[in-house]
């Protein structure tokens, strides 16, 4: 009972009684009935105010910062560390204020822990079964040709330039996730030079003709004959977004539709513009699409082939330029795919200035 508010208040008022009633005892004019009185409301007084100011100001502090610690202790997350609760006295304050900071510090290292292990799980189920796509492919095909059908030469002719493809697949979705991870880690470096961006889609658009001539898709390059298109950036990264993103746009392009690249100059930066007339993409699915191995549709998107890396790709590129891609898109109409990079003229004028600094 000590250690409670109520044991200490009782403990100090009765201290405080006995010694008043004895120094009342040393007057003359005092009395039984005086002493009587004197140490019993000063009894009361002093017990009441002593408890509450131990109750509220300190027992009621310090239990809530053992709460906190409690909690802490055991990795309960649920309280909302931001709602610091106000001290009384300037030292529990403080105290208090340094538990609720340490306490948002590990929430919000918890969280991203838990983050982190929700992104592993994921990522390892994604690879797993991304891995296994191509290497059952290749297994059976090369395993029916071992159990006889090498003998009939259509048959392993076909078989053979499936598997071939299924490994060559394989190749594609390791070689993207060395790319996305050397990105990410730092590894690869930017090499920006000027050049003419506009030259570059042409040549994207010249790779991927034929790709867009199977599905019936015309491609339309729309930008101004007399503005100047030259960029400050790596080109060889820049060359793979774009073709990313034209090769998107005709993979999930409707039949007989149309690719449109629209490319305008702006006084310090240049804009590019990727449409399409596919089936669009829902709205819940706009923010994950850059997600590794995210697919809208996935048995959709194998049939088309891809290895689900090739926007996750595009944004680190960008995001290395100081860029975004930015989508918009409709469902059953079509998506928009932009970004923006430096114009080579305003990069010069700021390396200019600096250099006169």
């Amino acid at each position: 009972m000590i250690n409670t508010s109520k044991g200490i208040a009782f403990g100090l008022a009765i201290s405080i009684a006995l010694l008043l009633v004895a120094f009342l005892s040393l007057l003359e004019a005092s009395n039984s009935i005086i002493l009587l009185a004197a140490g019993t409301l000063t009894f009361s007084i002093s017990y009441l105010l002593i408890h509450l100011s131990l109750e509220y100001l300190i027992f009621r502090e310090i239990g809530n910062i053992y709460s906190v610690l409690e909690k802490i202790q055991k990795k309960d997350t649920t309280f909302n560390a931001s709602n610091k609760i106000k001290a009384s006295l300037p030292p529990l304050k403080s105290i208090q204020a340094n538990i609720h900071d340490y306490a948002a510090a590990k929430n919000r290292e918890i969280e991203t822990l838990q983050k982190n292990e929700t992104f592993r799980r994921e990522f390892i189920a994604d690879i797993s079964h991304e891995l296994k796509t191509p290497i059952f492919a290749a297994q059976g095909y090369i395993h029916t040709l071992m159990d006889g059908a090498v003998e009939d030469h259509a048959v392993r002719d076909k078989f053979l330039n499936r598997a071939a493809k299924s490994l060559n697949n394989l190749e594609d979705l390791v070689q993207d996730l060395i790319t996305l991870n050397q990105i990410e880690s730092g590894f690869i470096r930017f090499h920006p030079i000027n050049f003419d961006l506009k030259e570059s889609i042409l040549e994207v658009m010249e790779q991927l003709e034929g790709k867009a001539q199977k599905k019936g898709i015309s491609m339309t390059f729309r930008y101004e004959k007399e503005a100047s298109y030259q960029s400050y950036a790596d080109k060889d990264k820049i060359f793979r977004v774009l073709q990313n993103l034209v090769s998107n746009a005709i993979k999930y392009n409707k039949e007989a539709g149309s690719v449109t690249i629209q490319l305008n100059a702006h006084k310090n930066h240049l804009t590019v513009k990727v449409k399409d007339q596919g089936i669009g993409i829902q709205p819940e699915d706009l923010k994950r699409i850059f997600e590794r191995f995210y697919r809208v549709e996935k048995s959709r998107s194998r049939e088309n082939g891809g290895t689900g890396l090739g926007l996750a790709i595009v944004k680190h590129i960008l995001e290395g330029h100081q860029s975004k891609i930015a989508v918009s898109s409709t469902p059953g109409k079509g998506s928009v795919f932009s970004f923006e990079l430096p114009h080579a003229s305003k990069v010069l004028e700021v390396q200019g200035a600096k250099s006169k600094k």
